[in-house]
């Protein structure tokens, strides 16, 4: 699948705005049918870095990248397994993770209530590290 071109944004209030037009103007629907949500606070925690202190610095890296959210939701190739749960130190079966053009992360939480919707977590350029914790937990169930 391809993905979209990476986006130079001039400010983090341009990336911001854009961010809000494509994903928090409704649900998007995933390559398998679930509507994942996105809201406005999503913002900080997946376009920021932390550098000092937890998420204080805005990543162009990240930002660039903001496109590749959705494509990657739609892309019915992602290396899809289930999430971590950092405070527990546990498998999350409620978190999908997929894993994109080798490194690139998108995590959704699914609802309890209905296995059809999802909260967007976040998205992020993975590190070695990150990308083997992602690939040691099992396959996502796929239907």
């Amino acid at each position: 699948m391809a993905y979209p071109p990476l986006i130079q944004h001039a400010t983090e209030a341009e990336c911001r705005a854009h961010f809000e037009r494509v994903y928090c103007q409704g649900p998007l629907a995933t390559f398998d049918g679930i509507q994942v949500r996105f809201r406005k606070r999503d913002f900080k925690h997946c376009f920021f870095e932390s550098v000092r202190e937890k998420d204080d610095t805005f990543s162009l890296r990240r930002a660039e990248r903001v496109d590749w959210i959705k494509a990657a939701l739609e892309d019915p190739t992602a290396d899809l397994r289930i999430g971590w749960d950092n405070k527990r130190k546990a498998l999350a079966t409620d978190r999908r993770v997929a894993i994109v053009l080798h490194d690139y992360l998108v995590v959704i939480r699914i609802s309890n209530d209905d296995a059809q919707r999802a909260e967007f977590v976040t998205a992020f350029v993975g590190g070695r590290r990150a990308i083997l914790q992602a690939r040691r937990n099992p396959p996502w169930p796929r239907a």
